[in-house]
Protein backbone atom coordinates (compact mmCIF):
# COMPACT_ATOMS: atom_id res chain seq x y z
CA UNK A 1 0.00 0.00 0.00
CA UNK A 2 1.30 3.53 -0.76
CA UNK A 3 2.02 5.69 1.73
CA UNK A 4 -0.99 7.91 0.62
CA UNK A 5 -3.35 5.24 1.29
CA UNK A 6 -2.10 4.63 5.08
CA UNK A 7 -2.32 8.57 5.45
CA UNK A 8 -5.89 8.04 4.88
CA UNK A 9 -8.83 6.92 6.74
CA UNK A 10 -11.34 3.95 6.41
CA UNK A 11 -14.63 5.08 9.07
CA UNK A 12 -16.79 2.09 9.67
CA UNK A 13 -20.41 2.65 10.88
CA UNK A 14 -22.28 -0.16 12.00
CA UNK A 15 -24.41 -0.92 15.06
CA UNK A 16 -23.19 -3.97 16.00
CA UNK A 17 -19.94 -4.65 17.50
CA UNK A 18 -19.06 -8.25 16.14
CA UNK A 19 -19.26 -6.59 12.83
CA UNK A 20 -17.43 -3.29 13.52
CA UNK A 21 -14.71 -5.40 14.82
CA UNK A 22 -14.20 -7.84 12.21
CA UNK A 23 -14.35 -5.04 9.81
CA UNK A 24 -11.59 -2.98 11.93
CA UNK A 25 -9.35 -6.06 11.79
CA UNK A 26 -9.35 -6.95 8.32
CA UNK A 27 -9.00 -3.77 6.83
CA UNK A 28 -5.91 -2.83 9.72
CA UNK A 29 -4.12 -6.35 8.55
CA UNK A 30 -4.46 -4.79 4.87
CA UNK A 31 -2.70 -1.74 6.03
CA UNK A 32 -5.36 1.02 5.97
CA UNK A 33 -5.79 3.38 9.34
CA UNK A 34 -9.50 2.15 10.11
CA UNK A 35 -11.51 3.40 12.98
CA UNK A 36 -15.01 2.42 14.00
CA UNK A 37 -18.48 4.10 15.04
CA UNK A 38 -21.31 2.79 16.40
CA UNK A 39 -22.99 6.42 16.43
CA UNK A 40 -23.35 8.23 13.28
CA UNK A 41 -23.03 11.66 14.32
CA UNK A 42 -19.55 11.05 15.77
CA UNK A 43 -18.50 9.71 12.43
CA UNK A 44 -20.06 12.63 10.80
CA UNK A 45 -17.74 14.63 12.84
CA UNK A 46 -14.72 13.75 10.85
CA UNK A 47 -15.49 14.35 7.53
CA UNK A 48 -15.00 17.54 5.59
CA UNK A 49 -14.27 18.74 2.25
CA UNK A 50 -10.53 17.95 2.67
CA UNK A 51 -10.91 14.54 4.57
CA UNK A 52 -9.01 11.62 3.39
CA UNK A 53 -10.59 8.29 3.64
CA UNK A 54 -13.70 5.84 2.85
CA UNK A 55 -16.72 5.62 4.82
CA UNK A 56 -18.17 2.04 5.25
CA UNK A 57 -21.92 2.59 6.45
CA UNK A 58 -24.82 -0.40 7.57
CA UNK A 59 -28.00 0.44 5.78
CA UNK A 60 -30.05 -0.61 8.77
CA UNK A 61 -29.53 0.83 11.89
CA UNK A 62 -31.31 2.22 15.06
CA UNK A 63 -29.85 5.34 15.74
CA UNK A 64 -29.95 6.74 12.10
CA UNK A 65 -30.83 4.93 8.72
CA UNK A 66 -28.17 4.12 6.84
CA UNK A 67 -29.19 6.68 3.56
CA UNK A 68 -29.84 9.20 5.93
CA UNK A 69 -26.15 9.00 6.81
CA UNK A 70 -24.97 8.93 3.33
CA UNK A 71 -27.81 11.91 2.45
CA UNK A 72 -25.47 14.04 5.50
CA UNK A 73 -21.80 12.98 4.08
CA UNK A 74 -22.82 13.84 0.59
CA UNK A 75 -23.93 16.93 1.99
CA UNK A 76 -20.80 17.73 3.33
CA UNK A 77 -18.71 16.45 0.32
CA UNK A 78 -20.55 15.31 -2.86
CA UNK A 79 -17.28 13.17 -3.98
CA UNK A 80 -16.66 11.46 -0.74
CA UNK A 81 -16.81 7.36 -1.34
CA UNK A 82 -19.50 6.36 1.15
CA UNK A 83 -19.90 2.52 0.61
CA UNK A 84 -23.25 0.96 2.05
CA UNK A 85 -23.16 -2.23 3.79
CA UNK A 86 -26.32 -4.53 4.55
CA UNK A 87 -26.67 -7.68 5.94
CA UNK A 88 -30.02 -8.08 3.78
CA UNK A 89 -30.23 -8.59 -0.31
CA UNK A 90 -32.28 -5.63 -0.65
CA UNK A 91 -32.43 -4.46 -4.22
CA UNK A 92 -34.42 -1.90 -3.71
CA UNK A 93 -32.53 -0.34 -1.29
CA UNK A 94 -29.35 -0.82 -3.17
CA UNK A 95 -30.58 0.97 -6.34
CA UNK A 96 -31.67 3.89 -4.29
CA UNK A 97 -28.58 4.57 -2.65
CA UNK A 98 -26.47 4.28 -5.58
CA UNK A 99 -28.69 7.02 -7.10
CA UNK A 100 -28.40 9.24 -3.92
CA UNK A 101 -24.43 9.05 -4.75
CA UNK A 102 -23.35 5.68 -2.78
CA UNK A 103 -19.71 4.77 -4.51
CA UNK A 104 -21.20 0.83 -3.72
CA UNK A 105 -23.52 -1.29 -2.25
CA UNK A 106 -21.91 -4.61 -0.40
CA UNK A 107 -23.77 -7.39 1.49
CA UNK A 108 -21.91 -8.10 4.34
CA UNK A 109 -21.61 -11.79 3.31
CA UNK A 110 -19.19 -11.19 0.94
CA UNK A 111 -15.65 -12.47 -0.01
CA UNK A 112 -13.64 -9.86 2.27
CA UNK A 113 -11.35 -9.85 -0.50
CA UNK A 114 -14.10 -8.66 -2.32
CA UNK A 115 -15.17 -6.33 0.31
CA UNK A 116 -11.01 -4.87 0.72
CA UNK A 117 -10.78 -4.61 -3.38
CA UNK A 118 -13.92 -1.93 -3.57
CA UNK A 119 -12.47 0.03 -0.43
CA UNK A 120 -9.19 0.14 -2.43
CA UNK A 121 -11.10 1.58 -5.80
CA UNK A 122 -12.94 4.18 -3.57
CA UNK A 123 -9.82 5.30 -2.09
CA UNK A 124 -8.04 5.56 -5.21
CA UNK A 125 -11.11 7.81 -6.49
CA UNK A 126 -10.72 10.02 -3.35
CA UNK A 127 -7.04 10.02 -3.56
CA UNK A 128 -7.77 11.68 -7.67
CA UNK A 129 -9.91 13.98 -6.06
CA UNK A 130 -8.18 15.65 -3.86
CA UNK A 131 -5.18 15.68 -6.38
CA UNK A 132 -7.28 17.37 -8.40
CA UNK A 133 -8.59 20.03 -5.82
CA UNK A 134 -5.32 20.78 -5.03
CA UNK A 135 -3.52 20.88 -8.61
CA UNK A 136 -7.10 23.41 -9.59
CA UNK A 137 -6.63 25.42 -6.60
CA UNK A 138 -2.74 25.93 -7.62
CA UNK A 139 -3.79 26.88 -11.13
CA UNK A 140 -6.60 28.96 -9.93
CA UNK A 141 -3.55 30.96 -7.65
CA UNK A 142 -1.48 31.70 -10.13
CA UNK A 143 -1.11 34.72 -11.42
CA UNK A 144 -1.07 35.97 -15.25
CA UNK A 145 3.04 37.17 -14.76
CA UNK A 146 3.20 33.04 -14.21
CA UNK A 147 2.75 32.09 -17.77
CA UNK A 148 4.62 34.93 -19.11
CA UNK A 149 7.74 34.66 -17.16
CA UNK A 150 8.04 31.34 -16.61
CA UNK A 151 9.65 28.95 -14.56
CA UNK A 152 10.50 28.33 -10.46
CA UNK A 153 14.04 28.95 -10.02
CA UNK A 154 14.68 31.45 -7.28
CA UNK A 155 15.59 34.34 -9.41
CA UNK A 156 12.89 33.40 -11.87
CA UNK A 157 10.58 33.67 -8.69
CA UNK A 158 12.01 37.28 -7.58
CA UNK A 159 12.17 38.39 -10.93
CA UNK A 160 8.59 37.97 -10.73
CA UNK A 161 7.83 39.61 -7.85
CA UNK A 162 9.97 42.54 -8.87
CA UNK A 163 8.11 43.40 -12.21
CA UNK A 164 4.62 43.63 -10.42
CA UNK A 165 5.89 45.23 -7.71
CA UNK A 166 7.64 48.21 -10.23
CA UNK A 167 4.86 47.89 -12.35
CA UNK A 168 2.92 49.89 -9.79
CA UNK A 169 5.34 52.35 -9.34
CA UNK A 170 5.33 55.18 -11.76
CA UNK A 171 9.07 55.54 -12.36
CA UNK A 172 11.35 54.59 -15.64
CA UNK A 173 13.02 51.39 -15.68
CA UNK A 174 16.02 50.21 -17.15
CA UNK A 175 15.64 46.39 -18.25
CA UNK A 176 19.30 44.60 -18.08
CA UNK A 177 20.00 41.13 -19.54
CA UNK A 178 21.81 38.90 -22.12
CA UNK A 179 20.31 38.76 -25.57
CA UNK A 180 17.68 36.23 -25.76
CA UNK A 181 16.78 36.20 -21.87
CA UNK A 182 13.50 38.23 -22.31
CA UNK A 183 14.21 42.24 -22.12
CA UNK A 184 11.05 43.08 -23.89
CA UNK A 185 8.53 40.40 -22.06
CA UNK A 186 9.51 41.69 -19.27
CA UNK A 187 8.91 45.09 -20.45
CA UNK A 188 5.32 44.19 -21.41
CA UNK A 189 4.61 42.59 -18.46
CA UNK A 190 5.58 45.47 -16.68
CA UNK A 191 3.36 47.37 -18.69
CA UNK A 192 0.19 44.98 -18.63
CA UNK A 193 0.06 44.54 -15.02
CA UNK A 194 0.28 48.47 -14.66
CA UNK A 195 -2.46 50.84 -14.52
CA UNK A 196 -1.22 51.93 -17.88
CA UNK A 197 -1.87 48.41 -19.31
CA UNK A 198 -4.79 50.17 -21.24
CA UNK A 199 -2.43 52.49 -23.18
CA UNK A 200 -0.56 51.66 -25.44
CA UNK A 201 2.53 50.14 -25.28
CA UNK A 202 5.23 51.12 -27.72
CA UNK A 203 8.58 49.04 -28.62
CA UNK A 204 11.10 50.86 -31.03
CA UNK A 205 14.45 48.85 -31.70
CA UNK A 206 16.43 51.74 -32.27
CA UNK A 207 19.41 50.22 -33.54
CA UNK A 208 17.60 49.33 -36.73
CA UNK A 209 16.91 52.85 -37.84
CA UNK A 210 19.16 55.55 -39.78
CA UNK A 211 19.98 58.69 -38.10
CA UNK A 212 18.08 60.53 -40.79
CA UNK A 213 14.95 58.31 -39.74
CA UNK A 214 14.89 57.91 -35.96
CA UNK A 215 14.48 61.27 -34.93
CA UNK A 216 11.26 61.83 -36.41
CA UNK A 217 10.26 57.88 -35.09
CA UNK A 218 10.98 59.18 -31.67
CA UNK A 219 9.83 62.91 -31.22
CA UNK A 220 7.36 63.20 -34.91
CA UNK A 221 7.89 66.33 -36.93
CA UNK A 222 5.68 69.05 -38.20
CA UNK A 223 4.47 69.89 -41.68
CA UNK A 224 7.47 70.92 -44.05
CA UNK A 225 10.01 70.26 -41.45
CA UNK A 226 12.13 68.78 -44.22
CA UNK A 227 11.92 67.28 -47.74
CA UNK A 228 9.01 65.30 -47.85
CA UNK A 229 7.34 65.98 -44.78
CA UNK A 230 3.87 67.07 -45.85
CA UNK A 231 1.98 66.90 -42.88
CA UNK A 232 2.04 66.43 -38.84
CA UNK A 233 3.69 63.71 -37.60
CA UNK A 234 3.18 61.63 -34.11
CA UNK A 235 6.14 60.81 -32.90
CA UNK A 236 6.71 57.77 -30.49
CA UNK A 237 7.32 59.26 -27.53
CA UNK A 238 4.12 60.97 -28.14
CA UNK A 239 1.91 58.23 -29.13
CA UNK A 240 3.18 55.97 -26.49
CA UNK A 241 2.11 59.36 -23.56
CA UNK A 242 0.21 57.38 -21.04
CA UNK A 243 1.41 53.84 -21.50
CA UNK A 244 5.00 52.57 -21.74
CA UNK A 245 7.32 53.57 -24.71
CA UNK A 246 10.49 50.24 -24.87
CA UNK A 247 13.64 51.54 -26.15
CA UNK A 248 16.35 48.64 -27.26
CA UNK A 249 19.64 49.32 -28.27
CA UNK A 250 19.36 52.26 -26.89
CA UNK A 251 23.49 52.71 -27.03
CA UNK A 252 23.43 52.21 -30.72
CA UNK A 253 21.13 55.90 -31.35
CA UNK A 254 23.34 59.23 -32.12
CA UNK A 255 25.02 60.90 -29.28
CA UNK A 256 23.24 64.10 -30.15
CA UNK A 257 20.03 62.22 -30.14
CA UNK A 258 20.68 60.71 -26.84
CA UNK A 259 21.05 64.27 -25.51
CA UNK A 260 17.29 65.42 -26.69
CA UNK A 261 15.92 62.28 -25.63
CA UNK A 262 17.95 63.16 -21.65
CA UNK A 263 16.65 66.53 -21.59
CA UNK A 264 12.59 64.84 -22.46
CA UNK A 265 13.93 61.95 -18.88
CA UNK A 266 14.63 64.94 -17.01
CA UNK A 267 12.38 67.96 -18.08
CA UNK A 268 9.63 65.77 -19.02
CA UNK A 269 8.66 68.52 -22.21
CA UNK A 270 8.68 67.49 -26.06
CA UNK A 271 9.54 69.43 -29.06
CA UNK A 272 8.68 67.75 -32.70
CA UNK A 273 11.21 68.66 -35.86
CA UNK A 274 10.15 72.28 -36.99
CA UNK A 275 8.04 73.12 -34.40
CA UNK A 276 8.39 76.14 -32.61
CA UNK A 277 7.10 74.88 -29.41
CA UNK A 278 7.70 71.92 -26.90
CA UNK A 279 5.28 70.46 -25.72
CA UNK A 280 4.92 69.98 -21.85
CA UNK A 281 3.45 66.82 -20.20
CA UNK A 282 0.77 67.88 -17.12
CA UNK A 283 -0.12 65.72 -14.66
CA UNK A 284 -3.76 64.63 -14.81
CA UNK A 285 -4.30 65.82 -18.81
CA UNK A 286 -0.91 64.46 -20.72
CA UNK A 287 0.82 62.05 -18.52
CA UNK A 288 4.20 61.05 -19.79
CA UNK A 289 4.77 57.40 -20.79
CA UNK A 290 6.88 54.95 -19.08
CA UNK A 291 10.07 54.39 -20.20
CA UNK A 292 11.92 51.07 -20.34
CA UNK A 293 15.01 50.72 -22.07
CA UNK A 294 18.70 48.57 -22.30
CA UNK A 295 20.95 51.04 -21.30
CA UNK A 296 22.68 52.16 -17.81
CA UNK A 297 20.79 56.21 -18.03
CA UNK A 298 18.21 55.42 -15.39
CA UNK A 299 17.94 54.81 -11.38
CA UNK A 300 15.94 51.79 -11.59
CA UNK A 301 17.29 48.04 -12.99
CA UNK A 302 15.81 45.16 -13.33
CA UNK A 303 18.55 42.41 -14.25
CA UNK A 304 17.28 38.95 -15.89
CA UNK A 305 20.06 36.40 -15.35
CA UNK A 306 17.94 32.93 -15.87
Amino acid sequence: MSTAMSNGQVIVIDDEEIVRESMIQTLELEGYQAVAFENPKDALALCSGTWQGVIICDVRMDIMDGLQVLEQVLNIDGEIPVIMFSGHSDIAIAIQAIRMGAYDFLEKTDDPQHHLNTVQRAWKKRELVLENRCLRKVIEGQHEIDKRLVGQTPSILRLREMVLQLAQVDVDLIIHGATGTGKEVVARCLHDFSPRAKKPFVALNCGALTESVIESELFGHEAGAFTGAHKRRTGKIEYASGGTLFLDEIESMPASLQVRLLRVLQERVLQRLGAMRTLKWISGCWPPPRWTCVTPVISVKISITG
